[in-house]
């Protein structure tokens, strides 16, 4: 092999997988960095502000995710993918609006599901309502800020792991000998185990934990690799993380609700519950996501008319011009 085709593929007038994930990841650390430092400057140039100030800006630097992941996938895309931005899954029209809604409502309905378990057992009590303990206890402001986080979350993180990740990796395992669909499986269950190796540092977590956001990356990815479109993984991973911890009060991903329509007191088995980490670190969760893929298989039948691999999404298809890079 020539030193060049380690790096171009010719058949498909572009750089090889490896190299365009790469490439991708370049584009959104240098985005977050210098979105992150917008925040954070007023709090290093001016060191005695007021406290609330400084913890707005350091919450809202957490945000900057969203707009460096959009801009480094559209450009991403674009220059090295050789693709627009509708086909990473975001081809947004009146459909899937309809699957982000049943997305949205399966999130809030298996969250909903692993809270009320815990209270019939009783290892949940509900000890308080409506707390915030950031922007100095304002509860509105808390809960506006705490929904606009899980929005911007559940979008960059499914668009990056599965719409970028999962589809690049898919087209670069789809060799002699392995079939589309075989590449999709592979990328699918590769791209969920970094999913849960990028959540393995959290507060509280821990190899059970990192297992199991390996397995909700599984989950998460079912209704992209069913459907093609990413609206019915990014409305339950929204309300999933927002029911968990703005509403119910669990911690999300090892970290504690800061704000929270319940306050409670976990107790009961670790687990079953997850303990410190939440939920998700634990059987019932477990259960929940095998509860969401049965919904989640029923909802693409009946939206879709069958249930199969979206094996398309392993393919490539070279394109000569772009008219417009985003439709």
């Amino acid at each position: 092999m020539k030193l060049q085709e380690l790096f171009w593929n010719a058949q498909q007038r572009r750089l090889r997988t490896l190299w365009r994930l790469s490439g991708q990841i370049v584009l959104l650390l240098a985005f977050s960095s210098c979105l992150s430092a917008v925040f954070l400057l007023p709090g290093m140039v001016f060191g005695n502000l007021e406290p609330q100030i400084q913890e707005a800006t350091l919450r809202l630097a957490n945000l900057v995710m969203l707009p460096a992941t959009l801009l480094s996938i559209w450009l991403a895309g674009y220059f090295l993918d050789r693709r627009r931005f509708s086909d990473f899954g975001m081809r947004l029209n009146w459909a899937w609006v309809l699957d982000l809604g049943a997305g949205l409502a399966l999130g809030a309905l298996l969250m909903a599901m692993i809270f009320l378990v815990e209270r019939a057992a009783g290892w949940v009590t509900v000890t308080g309502t409506l707390r915030a303990d950031a922007f100095g206890g304002n509860f509105v402001v808390a809960l506006l800020f705490s929904l606009l986080l899980y929005l911007a979350v559940g979008i960059y993180e499914e668009l990056l792991f599965r719409g970028y990740f999962l589809r690049n990796l898919a087209e670069g395992l789809h060799l002699p000998g392995l079939s589309s669909r075989g590449a999709l499986l592979l990328s699918w269950v590769l791209t969920s185990a970094v999913f849960g190796l990028a959540h393995a540092l959290n507060p509280n977590a821990n190899l059970i934990s990192t297992i199991n956001i390996a397995l909700a990356g599984i989950f998460l990815g079912l209704g992209y690799i069913l459907s093609g479109n990413m609206a019915l993984p990014i409305g339950l991973h929204i309300t999933w993380n927002f029911f968990q911890g703005t509403v119910f009060g669990f911690p999300v991903s090892g970290g504690a609700a800061a704000t929270s329509f319940f306050v409670i007191e976990q107790g009961g088995p670790v687990l079953w519950t997850g303990g410190a980490f939440g939920p998700e670190a634990g059987l019932l969760g477990i259960l929940a996501m095998l509860a969401g893929v049965l919904l989640i298989v029923l909802w693409v039948r009946w939206r879709y008319g069958r249930v199969a691999l979206e094996s398309t999404l392993a393919e490539y298809t070279p394109r000569s011009t772009f008219v417009n890079p985003v439709v």
